[in-house]
């Protein structure tokens, strides 16, 4: 028999009228009893995460986001908590007036409908995203990949078992199949799937908007950028780069290339050097900070080349390029950055203001590093991921971009 999602499709159209019965009350304490779910069956979770990760290499960069241990469980659950206390986004009142005909037009916020979101090795996706559908009303089919299946049927398991245990609809979360000829059928479900999220590498971004026929959401790949000019506290400046690469360099905010003002090259990699010597980052130096880091013997060293500039490394690697200036600075940034999170340390206030006015990116920071670029981190709770074009959301796709706008128009008998 051919393997199809028109089930899993066909459900949702009954789920989303289930959904849209429920009161904010109500969708607030299914993230409660899930919160507790989770806590609960922590163990179950690490098992079948385990089944995952022993078909992964431990080398592979993915395997870091593959990964869930305690810790990142008990993340889970805070920010599920989190969640569930948000404001409801939606029914609210945007817009409200009488026109001169008597009718009472108002504009409310209310659901997309159904969301479906395809992404690739992180299974805490699973319980950001089914958290934040279900606190603001939405259906979600979810689309993980191959190489956390074990641990993505685990999580969305517990979820429809906190459903059924509320007497509700499980179908209002839904984790899809991973075989490759089922995605056709996901992005040209239009009528079925009111707006898709990839999250994940560039080439997954690339092959859902160029075939998708269902409305796209681009949750962008991360280059980011740090660009130390010449009047940085240079000891700050290697705290904040530092923290940018090695905190968790398989995300994508973290730091991919490092840009620094030609005269401040040497001090500041003179600061650097324990830092990455300690984490054993390789570095990808052009030709003018390249025979610095090498008179400090650092030894995980390399002549960058074209292709190490945007490029979003993913790993314990990074480029450095030295600039003359905040004009070229901002030129480097304008050809290679992918609009994600870009950042400036300086003292200097003009150069701050110019830097954080001039640069496109969803997230622009001035001495402070682009790992907050985070739903969490921002007091969102949670995100879908991070948005990089300009149309609906940009930054953190979180629980008030979850929703639409609806007029409600009430009469007492009135024609044109």
């Amino acid at each position: 028999m051919e393997k199809s999602i028109q089930k899993q499709l066909l459900n949702c159209r009954q789920a989303k009228r289930n959904m849209a019965k429920l009161r904010s009350e109500d969708r607030a304490q299914l993230l409660r009893d899930l919160s507790k779910t989770l806590r609960e069956n922590k163990d179950l979770i690490i098992a079948a995460n385990l089944r995952d990760l022993n078909k992964m290499d431990s080398n592979d960069s993915k395997y870091d986001r593959l990964r869930l241990d305690e810790n990142r469980i008990e993340e889970l659950v805070k920010a599920v908590e989190k969640v569930a206390s948000l404001s409801d986004p939606i029914d609210a009142l945007l817009t409200e007036r009488v026109l001169e005909n008597g009718l009472l037009l108002q504009k409310r916020s209310v659901a997309l409908g159904v969301v479906a979101v395809i992404y690739e090795s992180r299974p805490n996706v699973t319980i950001d995203v089914a958290s934040l559908c279900l606190r603001s009303g939405n259906v979600c089919l979810l689309r993980g990949g191959s190489d956390a299946w074990e641990s993505n049927s685990v999580l969305v398991g517990l979820i429809q078992q906190v459903l059924n245990k509320a007497g509700l609809d499980p179908n209002m979360v839904q984790l899809l199949p991973v075989e490759r000829e089922l995605l056709m059928e996901l992005l040209h479900a239009k009528g079925d799937v009111d707006i898709l999220i990839p999250r994940g590498s560039q080439g997954l971004i690339d092959f859902v908007r160029t075939h998708a026929k269902v409305p796209v959401i681009e949750t962008g790949a991360g280059v980011c950028h740090t660009y130390v000019d010449h009047t940085a506290d240079l000891q700050m400046a290697a705290k904040i780069i530092a923290n940018a690469k090695i905190s968790r360099p398989s995300v994508c905010n973290a730091l991919d290339t490092i840009l620094v003002d030609k005269e401040v090259v040497s001090n500041l990699i003179a600061f650097l050097v324990p830092y990455f010597k300690a984490a054993e980052v390789q570095v990808l130096a052009d030709e003018v900070a390249y025979p610095y880091w090498l008179n400090l013997a650092y030894p995980y060293l390399n002549l960058a080349d074209a292709t190490d500039f945007g490029r979003e490394f993913l790993s314990l690697a990074c480029s450095m390029k030295s600039v003359s200036g905040l004009e070229s600075a901002l030129e480097h940034i304008s050809e290679y950055s992918s609009k994600h999170s870009e950042c400036i340390v300086s003292s200097n206030s003009e150069n701050i203001s110019n830097f954080m006015r001039a640069v496109d990116a969803a997230a622009v920071y001035a001495n402070a590093s682009t790992r907050f670029t985070d739903g969490a981190e921002f007091g969102l709770g949670a995100e879908i991921g991070i948005s990089t074009q300009k149309l609906h959301a940009r930054g953190p796709f979180a629980l008030e971009k979850l929703v639409c706008e609806k007029w409600f128009v009430t009469g007492h008998g009135q024609i044109r």
